[in-house]
């Protein structure tokens, strides 16, 4: 089974995600001062995307610290990006960022907090993601 890690920030939408696909993850806090979850075993990012049209901003502050912590940033092979499609090219565009910065694979693209194709996507990729990609080590 694959680690999942998630922000979601008030609107729940990425929480609204988790739920309906079933998966139990660990919740990077919205509060600045809480502690981050400890992680220790290698992770999917799911994280919403914030913004203006032109991308700045776009991955929200909360995943940046999370994802500042070489411990934790160790063990992130991959991310799931969620956003609303009326940004147009900025849609999900926290994964693009994450994805090229960490140099991990963008997995699934999801509209607020999907519909049922959606959350069965997030169910496969928590079956069949591969040994390999789990294994993968990243440099901190």
């Amino acid at each position: 089974m694959t680690a999942w890690v998630y922000y979601s920030s008030k609107t729940g939408n990425t929480a609204r995600l988790m739920q309906q696909a079933g998966l139990r993850a660990l919740r990077i806090p919205t509060q600045v001062d809480a502690p981050m979850p400890e992680i220790t075993q290698p992770f999917v990012l799911v994280t919403p995307s914030f913004g203006d049209s032109s991308g700045k901003g776009a991955v929200p502050k909360a995943v940046i610290r999370f994802l500042n912590a070489p411990e934790r940033r160790q063990w992130l092979r991959a991310v799931v990006a969620c956003g609303d499609r009326n940004f147009g090219t900025g849609f999900a565009q926290a994964g693009d960022v994450i994805a090229r910065k960490c140099q991990v694979p963008l997995l699934h693209r999801v509209e607020m907090a999907g519909v049922s194709s959606d959350w069965a996507r997030l169910q496969a990729i928590d079956q069949t993601l591969s040994s390999t990609l789990l294994n993968r080590q990243v440099t901190a």
